[in-house]
């Protein structure tokens, strides 16, 4: 069965810490701090890959965890970081980033989205180094990656679609236009899945595709047309297979209605698609019957299609005409940059980040007492450093003075000695005390 829907969880690399080291040498006298950075954790990336299918492997296989970059070490020696974790996706994967709000289509070979950024490595002892700080006795921890479900949808890329109600007939044509191999048989819903077939021209290949039987309220769930219209959404060209003489003796028109009815109820643009109507089954039928229906078609449907063929999948006939028709309703690629009328859906490959939102918090009265202060950069701040070391401590108040913490602390009624509250971490801050 194809595979269509994943859910998979990824989890980037942490950062590696940076270390407190001096340099002790023999004849060195002022060694100073030597202590290396931490290095930065792994992203999680997805590459689309040409030779999967579909996203059935996920179902062996739904979490996903990047290495961690390595800690730092003395003699300034520095963390590895280590290789991103790539996944790989078929081609017409759409995925649902909630980590970053974002949504990302892979379509061709090797494109990328980084859905999990690495956290990066902390700052060795060396780093804090100053004329008035020669002998730092602390670092910087890593900060951890970013974790997340997200979620997976393929749609197939395929040139054109053949849509219609069960037992239309779309496998046999299939089968007969192109080398796939779908089941056949006589009793509606034998599809229960999109099937993919390459028709040959004489200067290019097309790819068409078999969709599931649509039924009456399939947009809304019902049948099997709910799961597998979002495949049809990047096709070109639609194919509307219609029986003839249906074997439980309803009205072909009533038919046709249904199923554009779906096609509209669904969105996406479908309903704006170029159309051929393929009247199906024509051997079970007289030939007078079948010319007078196509006449008839062609006038109702007036320039609402492209064409109006009649075919038989068991004589052949009308096949080649059908054939040579899609390849000319089909233009090539560099003539239709608009694919259906799709927005381009951006890749993650890159972000753009905006200073000044980032850097911003608030202070306000904690339910405990004290003050707590909420904002990423102050939290990252104090994620980085083990408030059990004095001097890290005397470093992060430094650091909160000069964000403009303490000022805002002090504005909201902040004594020295009270208690402040960040990234759930409660601790006594006294800024007016020495920082030497």
């Amino acid at each position: 069965m194809l595979s269509d829907r994943a859910k998979i969880f990824v989890q980037a690399g942490a950062g590696g810490s940076g270390v407190v080291s001096f340099r002790r040498e023999a004849h060195v006298p002022h060694g100073g701090p030597d202590g290396g950075d931490g290095g930065r954790g792994a992203d999680v990336v997805l590459i689309c890959d040409p030779s999967l299918r579909d996203l059935a492997h996920f179902r062996r296989r739904a979490h996903f965890k990047a290495a961690r970059g390595g800690h730092g070490e003395g003699g300034n020696r520095h963390g590895a970081s280590p290789a991103e974790l790539r996944i790989a996706v078929a081609p017409g994967t759409v995925v649902d980033d909630p980590l970053h709000e974002a949504s990302y289509d892979l379509r061709v070979a090797g494109e990328r989205a980084v859905v999990a950024q690495g956290g990066s490595g902390g700052r060795g002892n060396r780093r804090f180094a100053t004329p008035t700080r020669q002998a730092p006795r602390f670092a910087e921890r890593g900060l951890p990656g970013e974790e997340g479900w997200i979620e997976l949808r393929l749609k197939l890329l395929a040139d054109a679609g053949l849509v219609g109600l069960p037992n239309a007939g779309k496998s046999s044509l299939l089968a007969r236009l192109t080398r796939a191999q779908p089941r056949v048989a006589e009793y509606p819903f034998t599809t229960l899945e999109p099937v993919l077939g390459v028709l040959e021209g004489e200067e290019r290949q097309l790819v068409m595709a078999d969709i599931p039987g649509l039924i009456e309220g399939a947009h809304e769930g019902a049948g099997l047309g709910h799961d597998f219209l979002a495949h049809i959404e990047r096709t070109r060209l639609l194919v509307h297979v219609l029986d003839l003489a249906p074997v439980d003796g309803s009205d072909p028109v009533a038919n046709h209605a249904t199923v554009e009815a779906e096609l509209a109820g669904h969105g996406a643009g479908l309903e704006g698609l170029p159309r051929i109507l393929c009247l199906s089954k024509a051997d079970l039928v007289p030939p007078e019957r079948a010319e007078v229906a196509a006449a008839d078609w062609r006038e109702r449907l007036g320039e609402s299609v492209l064409e109006v063929l009649v075919t038989s999948a068991a004589t052949g006939q009308g096949l080649e005409e059908l054939g040579a028709a899609v390849l000319r309703a089909v233009p090539p690629p560099a003539e239709d940059p608009d694919r259906s009328g799709e927005a381009p859906m951006p890749t993650a490959a890159h972000r753009v980040y905006r200073p000044g939102g980032a850097e911003s918090f608030d202070v306000a009265p904690s339910p405990n007492g004290g003050f707590r202060v909420t904002g990423a950069a102050v939290e990252r701040l104090v994620a980085r450093h083990d408030l059990e070391n004095p001097d890290a401590l005397r470093y992060l108040e430094e650091r909160l003075r000069g964000l403009g913490v303490v000022r805002a602390l002090e504005a909201a009624g902040f004594s020295p000695g009270d208690d402040v509250e960040i990234a759930g971490t409660v601790f006594e801050l006294d800024p007016g005390a020495p920082l030497t």
